[in-house]
């Protein structure tokens, strides 16, 4: 596909009517992933000889954790695409991503809390991963919040496209602060290129299965609300339209 063809999705119709064929094999191929993964590591999986079945919430904490950086980084590149070539397409898919990012950020917080209190003997502990994953909680929080306090839509992808060149710092640091400070808590990457870091296979394999459910689960949500944010948007320009002419 060439970057011309690309851009034609930025026209809404082109971008609803290409996702109606789209979605439902997103939907579907997400919940049977996560069915398949979820399963297979809750059920079908054994307990770690030093962690005991408390392991086996990597098969949530991992996959949520993923998906709220790269959510982030996904509202960063959508974002730039406003900045550059002003396509409201993006703004609004951006916007779109910002509650399923947030959702998967406080799952991910959640369930490390789980883990850390066996692991470590408390819920929260100030480590550098920890504390920037906070921080980009509070900054998705805010950037929903900026967007529902600017009545203009022109405006308000403006200002929060800013905020989130401003939060991809810390979505950075929460992927990379194991690697930037040795003093922490936290253990290394789950998931790496080289295998000997990777978790035994046993869990791996469903854990792969799990990170692509959330992956596809993540797809279908911002598509559906994409959708949903291009019709609110077209609803209030007709409202304004029609107070200009009463």
């Amino acid at each position: 596909m060439s970057l011309n063809a690309l851009w034609e999705f930025a026209n809404p119709r082109k971008f609803i009517a290409t996702t109606d064929r789209v979605l439902p094999w997103v939907a579907w191929a997400a919940a049977l992933m996560l069915v398949a993964g979820l399963v297979w590591g809750f059920f079908f999986t054994p307990d770690d000889f030093r962690q005991g079945s408390t392991v086996k919430i990597i098969y949530l904490h991992v996959p949520s954790a993923l998906m709220a950086i790269n959510a982030w980084l996904m509202m960063l590149v959508t974002s730039l695409v406003w900045i550059v070539r002003r396509h409201h397409v993006s703004a609004l898919a951006a916007r779109a991503a910002a509650p399923v990012g947030m959702v998967m950020t406080l799952v991910a917080l959640a369930t490390g809390a789980l883990w850390g209190q066996p692991m470590w003997g408390t819920w929260w502990a100030w480590d550098p991963r920890l504390t920037s994953f906070l921080i980009l909680f509070l900054f998705y929080l805010g950037y929903i919040a900026l967007w529902e306090a600017i009545e203009n839509d022109d405006t308000a992808a403006d200002l929060t496209s800013i905020l989130c060149l401003v939060g991809s710092v810390f979505a950075l640091l929460s992927r990379y602060a194991v690697n930037f400070w040795n003093q922490g808590l936290h253990q290394g990457a789950s998931l790496s290129l080289d295998k000997q870091e990777n978790v035994a296979d046993v869990f791996w394999y469903p854990l792969l299965a799990t990170i692509a459910g959330f992956v596809l689960l993540f797809v279908a949500l911002v598509l559906m609300r994409t959708r949903t944010e291009i019709r609110a948007r077209r609803m209030r320009a007709l409202l304004a339209r029609e107070r200009m002419q009463a």
